[in-house]
This record gives structure tokens, sequence and C-alpha cells, in this order.
């Protein structure tokens, strides 16, 4: 039997009571609207939940409204089902795989960290949760199905669905997305993937691994466009060598009938149906418009995560959106303390990494290769062939490439098997303006991958001794002998 193919719209209601009983409980009545909220969110995804749990947390009234699924697009249709696809992938490389079993493995991770994201939860931490579709009825009154949800406050979280492109070979057959793909059961033989940008890039090296044939296509010169070439030239050796064949520079894809098809070309915001005009909200292909504090241009209402794509670059010049789940975390945070407690903080302020987790990972931060050329910047690489504990593991096709400004960390990509974790503690430096000199003074343990940060401080110091701090210090020490 071959595999059924899917339209995707958006992702469908899971049949695992287990799932539904905490995303989208059966039989769930609406509560009673109070008379007026501190703060309305519309989305349950990350953005949205952060929002609820932190105003509720501060004792304001609060009012969740989700049209779909509780937990988005992370829990059901993103990072968990994928990563948990990913682990799956990497344990049975290269052995015969029971591709139920995989995929039943990807929804119990899902059951397993719904509890998070639940109605329950949000329930007991004070919260009005309702589904259903929230459509503004003006300026401060939200409607869910006929209920009037008032408010001081809002937040628009109704987060990104998957982009489809307008092309001739998708006019007229069934294709995936994210949001329906880890509903399959049963196995693709063939699977091709239209777009080579993160998740294009992993699901394609986990479905290799699983044993289906993965064709990779992007219309730009590479895979990873947005990244660093060095980096992405790596990952493109790895794939091809776990069987997936890449295919660039494609702007009219060809499909055979006998190919599944996957669509992970990007995102479009969730601004669709929202009555943003009657809320006086404006609104553009990007997303929600909003400033450099999350505000929309309806002084009341705010935007976080996916749906928004604020203007203002990050500190050190990195340029969105950034639609990642930790930087919907972030934008949650500064919308609760903005429009609750009167505060000033910026999204601009912030330090976003980001990783992409094929095998090996890539982790990047703050400006690219290209901006460093631009700006002036110096770039200090270290490949992992020149770090011990990448040469015992036989993992040292990689490297730590750091751009900076006389020692002052302005950005880094890291291509490693943990570069996810090892960006992370870039991120860190940066957020409070370490320097390179700070990660040569650090003490890490022997022998991990991590010295790797540590010997990018060890050049940029040795970079400091030109050759007249040289003369001096030779004639110093010809002195003392």
């Amino acid at each position: 039997m071959s595999p059924t193919f899917i339209i995707s719209t958006v992702y469908p209601i899971p049949g695992d009571p287990r799932l539904l009983a905490h995303i989208r409980p059966p039989g769930w009545r609406n509560p009673t609207p109070a008379k007026r909220y501190d703060l309305v969110v519309i989305g349950g995804g990350t953005a949205g939940l952060v929002c609820a749990a932190g105003a509720a947390g501060l004792g304001a009234r609060v009012a969740l409204v989700e049209k779909h699924l509780l937990g988005g697009d992370c829990l059901n249709a993103g990072c968990v089902p994928s990563k948990a696809l990913i682990a799956a992938a990497r344990a049975a490389a290269g052995r015969a795989v029971d591709f139920g079993a995989v995929m039943t493995r990807v929804r119990d991770a899902r059951v397993a960290l719904a509890p998070n994201d639940s109605a329950a939860r949000l329930q007991a931490l004070g919260v009005d949760v309702f589904f259903g579709a929230a459509t503004f009825a003006e300026e401060r009154t939200i409607d869910v199905d006929g209920s009037a949800l008032r408010f001081k406050r809002a937040v628009i979280a109704s987060g990104s669905r998957p982009a489809i492109p307008p092309l001739p070979a998708l006019s007229d057959r069934p294709y995936l997305t994210n949001e329906t793909i880890f509903e399959l059961t049963e196995q693709p033989r063939d699977l091709l993937i239209l777009g080579a940008g993160a998740s294009g890039c992993e699901l394609a090296q986990a479905f290799a691994r699983l044993g289906t044939h993965v064709t990779l296509l992007e219309r730009a010169s590479r895979i990873l466009p947005s990244e660093d070439a060095d980096a992405a030239a790596i990952v493109a050796g790895s794939l091809s060598r776990d069987g997936v064949e890449i295919q660039t520079s494609v702007s009219d894809p060809r499909i055979s009938g006998a190919q599944m098809v996957l669509v992970a070309i990007g995102r479009t915001a969730n601004v669709d149906e929202l009555g943003l005009e009657r809320a006086g909200v404006a609104f553009n292909t990007r997303g929600v418009q909003v400033d450099d504090r999350l505000r929309t241009t309806n002084s009341r209402v705010y935007a976080a995560g996916d749906v928004c794509g604020p203007r203002s670059r990050t500190r050190f010049g990195a340029a969105g959106p950034f639609r990642f789940t930790h930087a919907a975390d972030a934008m949650a945070r500064i919308v609760v303390q903005n429009a609750l407690l009167f505060g000033r903080r910026k999204f601009s302020e912030l330090i976003i990494p980001w990783c992409t987790f094929t095998d090996p990972e890539v982790g990047h931060v703050g400006i690219t290769a290209a901006d460093a050329g631009h700006r002036g910047a110096r770039t200090i690489t270290v490949p992992l062939d020149e770090v011990d504990r990448a040469v015992i593991d036989r993992r040292s096709d990689g490297f730590v490439r750091v751009h900076h400004d006389r020692g002052l960390i302005l950005g880094a990509t890291i291509v490693a098997p943990d570069a996810g974790n090892l960006i992370s503690l870039i991120a860190s430096v940066m957020q409070r303006k370490g320097t390179l000199a700070e990660l040569s003074s650090a003490v890490f343990p022997y022998p991990t991958t991590a010295l790797a940060l540590k010997r990018t401080g060890d050049v940029y110091r040795r970079e400091r001794l030109t050759p007249g701090v040289q003369r001096l210090l030779r004639y110093y020490f010809g002195r003392r002998t």
C-alpha cells in the first residue's frame, strides 16, 4: 500500500486522545467572559502561552483564545516532533527500521510534553481559556464566536503557517508540510523536499537515514542560503553521504507522480480574519507591524512571536524575522513587562542565537561573515581538526568562526555535533558584552568540544602581539638574561 498524500491547510486534529485531553479537551466549555481583562491573548502557541502564564503570575486577569490546538506549531508540528524524528533517525542510521514505531515515538514525545501547554495548567494559573476564532470587534474588544472579551491590553500571538509557492507542479497534486508530515504512519519510498532551509535540511537527513530516497531542491545556488557558505558546504557533504540527492538553482521543479512532496520554503504570518483593521492595527506581508517595544499601531495592542516582524535589528545588527520558539518566548516576556508593568524593554536589546539540527549542527548568532566584511570586523576561525575531542570522536568536520571588533564578539557560526549548546555559550557572552579575551581566560573541561571557543580567544591574544610588541618582549626578556 502506498502512503496517503495529505493536502496541508492547518495541522489536523490528532487522533491520540492522550494529546487532545491536554491541548483541546473534548467537551470543553468556554467560560463566561469577565467584565474586562487586563490582558487578552490571541493564540496558544509559545508566545501566547508565555504571555498568558506570565501575566497571570503577576495577578492580572487574563484570557487566552486558541482557534485550534494549544501548544501551537512547536508542540504539534515543529520543534518537538521534528527533533524526536531526528533523534530516532540518528539512532536508526544504517539499520532497518519500523517506521510505524518511529512515528509512534514522535507522537509520544508530543504527549509527554503536552501538560506544559495544557488547558488545565492555564486554568490552574487563573487564565480563562477560550477555544474559537478570535476577531477584533473594535479597538478594545475581541469577539470569540459571539462572546465579547473587553481588554485593557491585548497581544496578538497567532503565529504563522507554511508558505505555499504558486508553482504549477503543486497546482493539481496533494503535498505535505510540517503541519501534516508527522501524521504519516507509512514510510514514503520517495520524498521530494522543496526548500533547503533549516527545516528542509533537517527532515531530508532524517528521512534519508530512515531509508527513504530523498531529493532536496533549492531555488538558491546552495543549501542553507542564509547561513555561512562554508557551514552550508559541510552540511551538504553530510546530507550527500546520507543519501540525499541535492539540486540547487531550481526555479521550476519537476515532480514525478510517484514522489511524495514536502513543501518547506518558509512561513506566512497568520493575520487573516483577525479584524486588524477594526482595531487600527497595521500589518503587511511580513506580519503585524510593531515598534521596538513590540507595540502595534494601536498602543493598547502588542504582538509577539511568528506573527510579527520587528523593524528593529537586534544588538550587533542581526536582522529578523526570528521565527524560533526561543525568540517567541523572549518577545513574550518583553510584552508582559511593557504592557502590564509600564516597562520600556526593547526587542533590539536581545541576542538571539539559532541552530539547524542537522548532523553536524549549525549554530549562529549575531552578524554574518558578509556583515563582518562590510563593517570591517575581524574573523577568527578554528577548525575542529585542531580540537582534541573532535579528533578523538572522529567528528572533526566543522569549525568555530567568530567575528569581532577589537575583541568584542559581534557574531559567530559554529559547525559541530553540539553546535546548539556551544552557540548558546557565545550568545551568553555577547549578551553581557563579553570579549574573546574572556574566553581565553575561562577554564573549560578537557577534553570537550567547547575548548574550541577558548582557542578562538587564544588566537585573538596571539594576534595582539604585533611586531612592535614582540620586539619589546624580546628586549625585556633579553635584558633579564
